[in-house]
């Protein structure tokens, strides 16, 4: 095990609420401050640790996918910049719901329920009231709060934050995170769907071809993973690899080294270009230190695409908007949609972005490719002509033309209309899979 999958491991063993420093770590496990920087660092992108100015780094549950809407106090404070003014020991706890305080006191106790957030402005009474509740408080304005209320914070491992931001700013601050963590929710990742490796068949650096062999007869797939004593990813071996190959020569000589790899926050969106651009139907996922820790093949990556297109979306994204808006309006002779430009299309001076202009080819090309072939595709290639500007609330019209579509490509030449005016023009190029 490498220095920096000794600090991970450490710092998964650590009880949630814990509190972590470069320096502590370095001189606990006899490693440099840069190693234990790097790792605690990472340790932050999987979701184990949260680190908060003036404050300092903190052991924090890690969220699975089905509860990820949720947040802890600690990333509270880092979305709206906030500083602690008392109860630090509970910075790592879920809260359940957020309380807006604008109304009487008395009133406002009967939606207060522990686990909550209360936002509120400098009414120390409702400060103190809703510590007694169960839930944090967060001040919104900049104000601080009473030495008591500090200490009943403190007491109580119940945080109360303050922001110098208003609390419409807070509330559309939060929203906003929570938003960005449902598009996250939605987005497939490698380790959703992989083989772990201890239902993964591999060859270690030790074994012959003849080995190969076996393994091929007892499970009928021709692709394995070298793999060193340590699980370290040292190579790849195919059929073309041991086709005609003594059958008691190492192994080692005959793989293919330093092959194409993934990690597992590689989303499956990716890995599926991988595999296509590179002709794969196999990829090893590795940890950051080379470790196997399992596999993906291109059917398992297919079939993740399909269910990412059939299931519902809770946060929609602009590529959501666009193809929620895109309407068909083809006749028996000419494919066409149609669409009108939105606010939330648009950019800073009223007219459609140059972003929304791709989606919309890129969608209406793939639509039209899917009436002449079924499964899935990708966009190799897009030529855009920005000819005219577009203003908010036009309706567009999208003409495309399919002008070629072969056994893997498929060419499409795509004209944008409005009031019956060329506005923009573009040939996209996709590559077509079969299912």
């Amino acid at each position: 095990m490498t220095k920096h999958e000794q600090i991970l491991q450490h710092i998964r063993s650590l009880d949630v609420g814990n509190k972590i420093s470069v320096r502590h770590i370095a001189k606990v496990l006899h490693v440099s401050e840069g190693t234990a920087y790097r790792a605690i660092k990472d340790a932050e992108n999987q979701g184990l640790v949260s680190t908060i100015e003036r404050v300092g780094t903190i052991r924090i549950e890690k969220k699975q996918k089905d509860n990820i809407e949720r947040l802890t106090y600690a990333e509270v404070i880092n979305i709206i910049d906030g500083s602690v003014l008392g109860g630090r020991n509970g910075l790592h706890k879920t809260l359940t719901k957020f309380v807006i305080g604008a109304m009487k006191a008395d009133a406002m106790m009967r939606y207060i329920e522990p686990g909550n957030l209360l936002i509120v402005g400098n009414r120390e009474e409702v400060h103190k009231l809703a510590l007694e509740e169960g839930s944090a408080v967060l001040i919104t304005g900049g104000f601080d709060t009473s030495e008591e209320v500090r200490r009943l914070a403190d007491s109580l491992d119940l945080p109360i934050i303050s922001t110098s931001y208003d609390t419409f700013t807070v509330a559309t601050m939060i929203n906003r995170a929570i938003y960005d963590q449902l598009i996250k929710k939605e987005i497939i990742s490698v380790e959703d769907i992989l083989i772990p490796v201890e239902e993964t068949n591999y060859l270690t650096i030790s074994h012959t071809v003849e080995k190969w062999h076996e393994l091929n007869k007892q499970t009928n797939h021709s692709r394995y993973p070298i793999v060193d004593n340590d699980l370290r990813l040292q190579g790849i071996v195919t059929a073309k690899d041991v086709i005609g190959v003594n059958p008691f020569i190492e192994i080692e000589k005959v793989m293919t080294k330093q092959p194409i790899t993934v990690t597992s926050q590689t989303s499956v969106a990716s890995a599926a270009h991988i595999m296509v651009w590179e002709g794969i139907e196999l990829l090893p996922v590795i940890t950051s230190s080379k470790k196997l820790i399992g596999i993906i093949s291109r059917q398992d990556v297919l079939k993740a695409l399909q269910m990412i297109q059939r299931q519902p979306h809770v946060g929609d994204t602009i590529e959501d908007l666009v193809t929620r808006h895109l309407e068909d309006i083809s006749t028996s002779k000419d494919f066409a949609f149609q669409l009108e430009v939105t606010p939330q299309m648009t950019n800073h001076l009223g007219t459609i972005s140059y972003g929304v202009m791709t989606t919309i080819v890129t969608e209406a090309g793939s639509r039209v490719l899917r009436k002449y072939k079924k499964g899935d595709l990708v966009v190799e290639n897009i030529t855009l002509f920005f000819i005219k500007p577009v203003q908010i609330e036009s309706v567009m019209q999208v003409r495309p033309k399919v002008l070629e579509v072969g056994r893997k490509f498929g060419k499409v030449d795509v004209e944008l209309y409005h009031d019956e005016q060329i506005v923009g023009k573009a040939m996209l190029m996709a590559q077509l899979i079969d299912r």
